[in-house]
């Protein structure tokens, strides 16, 4: 691994950080031949800044990438760019460009990271959180092919998956999709075994700010058609059919889950939470729209709450 190269470039603009970008190219073999997208980060302030850049690293060693990252000051302070250059070592198979926004330029976000945009590659913007109401409406967001929220980490986390839909635009998608998706792929699995009988209720239960499972009972609305409920308590969803019922529960914090089903020995699984580079890494495999994402946030209004 290439040793780390950390340029601090304090009070500066976006001409100079472009100019050092290339000074390294020259002298320290940094190449962005090979990048397949640039990843824009908007975070909220620099102390979250270094914890999304911790999960952009990890996701670009799968994906490598020019990371972006927009850490957003204060508006009524004096306008200032603090930029900081990464590349080898920690950056992953990344190159990361941190810039500290403070004053008038948290309001032109898209102005500023557009010199830094990769030529002829797809764009992806991130909010870790904070997220705009509508995405694909933002500055950045305009800019993107596709747009990643969280909203596990919104003030609300339920009304904000329930958002999801009336700001909903191709190229949308939201982390809490991609946590559930082990779950979904055992799930499905599980129905497909004798016997095939119709799936005639389901039970999603867990904690009330999980958006993660808001999606989940949505998704089975949208592909079983049948009554779907919504309940705080211990992590476990519910299939009931006929003369079967198919469970699978989980610790709240815990690693293994357990599928049990009528008549037979209960199963057990390995089901950790997913963290945040695995969902991430998961959203920058596909660029199109993710059809099916849609369909789950049209679910959740068939959910019934209890």
């Amino acid at each position: 691994m290439a040793a780390a190269v950390i340029v601090d470039m304090p009070d500066t603009n976006t001409q100079n950080v472009a100019k050092r970008l290339v000074q390294l190219r020259e002298t320290s073999g940094v190449v962005t031949v090979g990048r397949v997208l640039t990843l824009v980060v908007c975070t909220l302030d620099s102390s979250e800044a270094e914890h999304a850049i911790d999960a952009a690293n990890d996701a670009s060693r799968e994906h490598p990438c020019r990371v972006i990252v927009l850490a957003r000051g204060d508006r009524s302070a004096a306008t200032k760019l603090d930029a900081q250059i990464r590349v080898g070592g920690d950056a992953g198979a990344a190159e990361v460009i941190v810039l500290r926004l403070q004053g008038a330029l948290v309001n032109h976000e898209s102005s500023v990271v557009t010199p830094f945009l990769l030529p002829d590659t797809p764009v992806v913007a991130w909010w870790p959180r904070g997220a705009p109401q509508f995405p694909s409406r933002d500055s950045v967001g305009r800019l993107a092919n596709r747009r990643i929220t969280d909203a596990t980490f919104a003030p609300d986390p339920q009304e904000a998956i329930k958002g999801r839909l009336q700001s909903y635009a191709l190229g949308d998608t939201d982390l809490a999709w991609s946590r559930i998706t082990y779950w979904r792929a055992l799930l499905a699995a599980s129905l497909d075994e004798a016997p095939f009988e119709p799936v005639q209720s389901v039970t999603v239960s867990g904690l009330a700010d999980e958006p993660a499972l808001d999606v989940l009972a949505g998704w089975l609305a949208s592909r079983l058609n049948c009554p779907v409920h919504r309940r705080t308590g211990e992590l476990r969803v519910e299939l009931h059919r006929p003369t079967v019922s198919i469970a699978i529960s989980r610790p709240q914090t815990g690693r293994t889950a357990t599928l049990s089903r009528t008549g037979e020995p209960d199963q057990k699984f390995a089901l950790a939470r997913r963290e945040t580079q695995d969902c991430l890494s998961e959203e920058l495999r596909r660029l199109d729209g993710d059809e099916v994402y849609a369909e789950a946030l049209a679910g959740i209004e068939k959910v019934v709450y209890e």
